[in-house]
């Protein structure tokens, strides 16, 4: 499988994660404040990677058995620490703005808004040189259309306080997917993932010490959820980002993450039995048709637009 596609196939797992995980994060404000909860996912998630990186380090150097191997610890590599602190510092920003903005509007209005980093990313990229083509801004376009019909009901875009927050949580997520950009062609993804975890698990405990310290039957009653959040959002889908974002256009990437949107409302679907419009099913049609359209071969949409052109 090329490079491309099979870290593209990450990324979807990622998506498919997040998509299916936003119950449990919906969940675990029921009984802690979003400081709190942001400190208890991340840090689980930088243990869960501690645990993880030397089985990962067995498997590679079984793998390169007979191969040439670096006998450079990665560790040392001060890209790692500076990548996981920038990595760290942009993911709590973004997840705390958005767990303060779901106090204050619907999930649906949250998606749409948090998912506008699919347009900022490629608009970044034009002020750091990275041109996105045709073909991009189209599956841009459609995927965005897609967002609103699946999240926004139909006549309401409107912007208040939690609104607000949550699309300065699409700018700051738009960070953090240029910084991955940035440094993972330079480092070990997985440790790097580990580094930012624990920044966020530091930054997230000073802060719900200060503003909204919980108590020990309120985190015991929020346990499954950000278990599940750190375990598996955290530090399996998070880590799938920074690995599956290697060598894919970061425009392409955020398209593909994007997707986390189609995978809650499906999950709704299958699992709690909630009904999907016949609005939310074009949504999430022009949404896939998007990341179909992002994923081929230049020469193959050349042609077919040189056909379209002919007729």
């Amino acid at each position: 499988m090329p490079l491309e596609l099979r870290n593209s196939f990450l990324l979807f797992i990622c998506a498919v994660i997040w998509g299916s995980g936003f119950v449990a994060q919906s969940l675990g404000m029921d009984h802690i404040g979003p400081f709190a909860y942001t400190f208890a996912r991340s840090i689980i998630g930088g243990f869960f990677l501690l645990a993880v990186i030397p089985l990962l380090d067995r498997f590679k150097a079984g793998a390169q058995a007979g191969e040439a191997m670096s006998a450079e610890n990665p560790w040392k590599n001060p890209k790692v620490w500076t990548g996981g602190l920038a990595c760290g510092l942009a993911l709590f920003i973004s997840e705390s703005l958005q767990q303060f903005g779901l106090l204050y509007t619907t999930v649906g209005k949250a998606g749409f808004l948090t998912c506008m980093y699919i347009v900022i990313v490629p608009l970044a990229g034009l002020f750091l040189g990275r041109r996105a083509g045709l073909k991009i801004w189209i599956a841009v376009f459609l995927s965005c259309t897609g967002l609103y019909y699946l999240c926004m009901k139909p006549g309401e875009f409107s912007l208040g306080l939690g609104d607000a927050l949550v699309l300065a949580c699409a700018f700051s997520f738009t960070v953090h997917i240029l910084v991955i950009d940035h440094y993972t062609a330079f480092v070990d993804g997985v440790r790097m993932s580990c580094v930012q975890f624990f920044v966020g698990g530091i930054l997230g405990f000073i802060l719900m010490m200060i503003f909204e310290p919980p108590t020990m039957e309120a985190m015991l009653a929020a346990a499954p959820a950000f278990l599940f959040s750190g375990i598996c959002s955290n530090g399996i889908a998070y880590t799938l980002q920074i690995v599956g974002q290697r060598g894919v256009n970061p425009t392409v990437a955020s398209l593909i993450l994007s997707l986390e949107s189609v995978v809650s409302v499906i999950a709704g679907w299958l699992i709690l039995s909630e009904a999907m419009t016949s609005r939310e099913l074009a949504g999430c049609a022009l949404m896939f048709a998007a990341v179909i359209l992002a994923q081929l071969p230049r020469s193959l949409f050349a042609r077919l637009t040189a056909r379209f052109g002919a007729h």
